[in-house]
Order: structure tokens, then sequence, then C-alpha cells
């Protein structure tokens, strides 16, 4: 494992506790940073803790959903830690496969709020945090599919490629800081996301795929361990494929 020099730092992982945030929170642990799990679900973050025992890795039951519980958790870990150097925008859902037609607008707006909305709110709350500091580094996790769009997946698509378009908006606002905001559009990977996904669209995923298998968590890691470190002094408002072959621009 390469090991980027993430020692002092302290990082926000939402969805920290399972999938892709774990990878990404075991990956900061093992770089030095100080790591604060977000996720929703209790026993999921006790069990992500005991797994990484590290004295550097702690929790918050947050719901990122919620705008004035983001900014209370901020300011709770500023003045624990004294700052905050990273965020990574993690959680998120799949929502149901259906049509368009079909598509329930409750499911819809479940998944807009959560995989969109969410990053909005942790994106403005938390750069004021990194702005007095004068250093940050914000990663947000798309998908391919906010790329191409999936079909039977319009929500889940169109909730990432927000996420894309805020993003680069970001990156742009402060490109003249030493702030760095990128996100990074991976592949389908075998996570806890696949539950909420019919086999039929997981077979979908992985015919378009060239390597011809799904992305490896530690895969996604290990690119987002070199986006958050001081390495990645030049590169803002980009996107980050992690597409197997599969991303075409």
């Amino acid at each position: 494992m390469n090991k980027f020099d993430l020692d002092n730092r302290v990082s926000v992982v939402t969805g920290g506790a399972q999938g892709f945030g774990f990878a990404i929170t075991e990956r900061f642990i093992q770089s030095g940073a100080k790591v604060i799990i977000w996720d929703i679900d209790k026993e999921a973050a006790e069990i992500a803790l005991k797994k990484i025992n590290s004295k550097k890795c702690f929790y918050q039951i947050v719901d990122v959903k919620n705008f004035e519980e983001i900014i209370k958790n901020l300011n709770d870990i500023e003045n624990k830690h004294g700052k905050i150097d990273i965020f990574i925008n993690n959680a998120g859902i799949a929502g149901m496969n259906t049509t368009v037609v079909e598509y329930p607008l409750e499911e819809w707006n479940k998944v807009i709020d959560l995989n969109l909305n969410a990053v909005f709110y942790c994106c403005k709350a938390v750069v004021p945090f990194m702005l007095k500091n004068n250093y940050g580094r914000i990663v947000n996790i798309a998908s391919i599919a906010g790329k191409e769009g999936n079909p039977n997946a319009s929500a889940y698509s169109t909730s990432k490629a927000g996420v894309i378009g805020l993003t680069k908006s970001l990156g742009k606002e402060l490109a003249l800081k030493n702030i760095a905001v990128n996100c990074v559009t991976p592949a389908a990977a075998k996570t806890r996301i696949f539950d909420q996904m019919t086999k039929k669209h997981i077979d979908y995923m992985l015919s378009k795929i060239p390597r011809n298998r799904f992305a490896k968590v530690e895969e996604l890691a290990s690119l987002v361990a070199w986006l958050v470190s001081e390495e990645n002094s030049f590169s803002t408002g980009a996107v980050f494929d992690l597409s197997g072959g599969r991303a075409t621009y």
C-alpha cells in the first residue's frame, strides 16, 4: 500500500461505517488521519469502530439530510479536534429499479434528498470551517451512472449527475483558496447497496465494464486518499473515473 501522508489531518466520512465509506475510513486511519464516521446506523458505526480499533477513529450519529444537525456536529468536531481538514460525501442509496414513468414520486424525492441535497448541505456547512484554516479537501462520491445514465435508475443517475455539477461549481468557487473539491465516479462495487438492486440491473452494470468485474472498495479508497492529500495541490472541480474502462468521457 502506498501511504499518503495524512498525519494530523481531521476528516469526516459520511456513510463511513460500511462499503466505500468504511474502506475510505480504514485507509485514512492507516495514513495517519483522525476520522469521524458519520452514519445513521449506530450499530454499524459501533461495529466499524471495533473493526478499525484505533484511538484516532470516532463516530457521530448524523442525519445528513438535516442542515442544523450537520452544523451542530461540525461545531462539536472543531471544539474537540480543533479543525476540519477533509470531508468525504459518501452516504447514499440506490433507490428503486424501475422506469421513469413508473417511478414513485416519494421514492424519487427520497433518493434526491440523500444523494444530492445532503451533499449540498454538507458542502455548504463545512466550507466555512476550511476557509478559517486556509486548508481543505472535499471529495464527493458520485457514480459513472451520473455521467452515462443507467436505465431503470433515473433517480440515482440524476442525483449523481447533480453531484458532479455541484463539485464543478464549488471547485471553481474555491479555486483561489487552498481547498480542493473533486469527485469520483466509480463503477458499481459489491457493497450492501446491491441489496437495493434487482439482479437484472446488477448484471446490466457488469456487462458495461470492459474489465469484466466490479470495482473493489480498496481501489476507491486508494484514489480518495491521494485526492485528500497535500500532493493533490492543483486538481479541483474535477471528475476522476474509476469505471474499469466504462467511462467514455
